[in-house]
């Protein structure tokens, strides 16, 4: 692949938890994750599963910046995560989409401010072409006729879209995903699954960590193990038993 369709390019990282903001690794930085090579390109679908505690979350982590990358080369959305100073890390997360479990939306403001804000704060600046773009996205997620509710008056899996509209206003090139289903029933779990086959299929790859392997099996995409602080490629059917 060219390698202006990475958008994410890892080697020999490792992962530590740390307790500060130092670029030197300390004695009582708790190694995660070690020899780390992953490479993402656009609009591919790239599933993180395993145990709980395993890295999954701190490799997510890593990509977003709220863990620092210390060890090894690691290329997102464009950025060098080894030079990438604390100021810098709002534009890189201006590239991407995050999706998180626990939604994190405002909810002393409607669907419609829940973008508007976020789209203020990160620079959008006309009023025509705000409406524009909240209107596209929440056409996208099948939110259109719910611009002015409330997110209490919406139901758990219309929650969770109007996280990923949110995560799709600056139209990046790589969307992560923290359990995006964790929290939803099959039926709902299925159709953010149908939403994110569209989104990649529109360009913008997608991470997601997962435990739920049914719906790997039912929507199957490149998969890596977290086990023993390594990660590793497998092949789901054999790993699901198939034939």
């Amino acid at each position: 692949m060219e390698r202006n369709r990475k958008v994410v390019e890892l080697r020999g990282v490792s992962v530590y938890h740390t307790d500060g903001d130092s670029h030197k690794i300390k004695s009582s930085d708790e190694l995660v994750l070690s020899d780390v090579n992953l490479t993402v390109n656009e609009g591919e679908m790239v599933y993180f599963i395993g145990r709980v505690g395993s890295g999954k979350s701190s490799l997510l982590k890593t990509l977003y910046a709220e863990l620092q990358l210390m060890e090894g080369e690691g290329f997102v959305v464009g950025m060098n995560l080894r030079r990438l100073r604390r100021r810098d890390i709002p534009y890189l997360r201006r590239r991407m989409g995050i999706v998180f479990q626990d939604y994190r939306l405002l909810d002393d403001r409607n669907v419609f401010y829940n973008l508007y804000d976020v789209m203020r704060a990160t620079g959008w600046k006309k009023e025509t072409d705000i409406r524009r773009r909240i209107g596209e996205v929440l056409s996208l997620v099948g939110l259109d006729n719910k611009a002015y509710k409330m997110p209490h008056e919406l139901s758990g899996g219309e929650q969770q879209r109007l996280v990923i509209a949110r995560s799709l206003i600056n139209s990046p090139k790589l969307l992560l995903a923290d359990e995006p289903t964790g929290n939803l029933d099959p039926v709902t779990a299925d159709e953010i699954m149908k939403l994110f086959s569209t989104i990649s299929a529109r360009g913008c790859a997608i991470i997601m960590s997962t435990h739920n392997t049914a719906l790997i099996e039912q929507y199957p995409a490149r998969t890596l193990l977290f086990s023993k602080g390594k990660m590793t490629e497998i092949d789901i059917e054999s790993s699901f038993g198939r034939e």
